[in-house]
């Protein structure tokens, strides 16, 4: 029964990629990917991590689009999936990807002043 939350998330971040995608008509929320789901061992709380392409307005707007819109993502989830109690779902930004972006630019600038300092 360990497995529960692990299955339950991932449940979770398909079936709210596909509400996103298909049935939400918001303007603020522009091209996101659902990262990562966490489900607390209770089923009680997902956090939902969205990765959000644009500007920091932008990425921003989304989120706060997505924050608003929860409750008719919450109720879309329970229709989908068999649940007794839908899960309370929080949104939040998930930064790794421009963590990432930035790592490897400092990996690139260190590794050009090497070879300039090579030469």
């Amino acid at each position: 029964m360990a497995h529960r939350p692990e299955r339950l998330a991932e449940a979770i971040k398909q079936e709210i990629s596909d509400v996103v995608r298909d049935e939400m008509k918001d303007p603020r929320i522009g091209f996101i990917t659902i990262t990562r789901v966490e489900v607390t061992g209770d089923l009680r709380y997902a956090k939902i991590y969205v990765s959000v392409l644009g500007e920091e307005k932008e990425q921003n707007a989304t989120i706060e689009g997505l924050k608003k819109a929860k409750g008719f993502i919450r109720s879309e989830l329970g229709k989908r999936i068999r649940l007794r109690h839908v899960p309370e779902i929080s949104f939040i930004k998930d930064q790794s990807m421009d963590r990432g972006i930035k790592v490897l630019n400092l990996i690139n600038k260190v590794k050009d002043k090497g070879e300039s300092e090579d030469e």
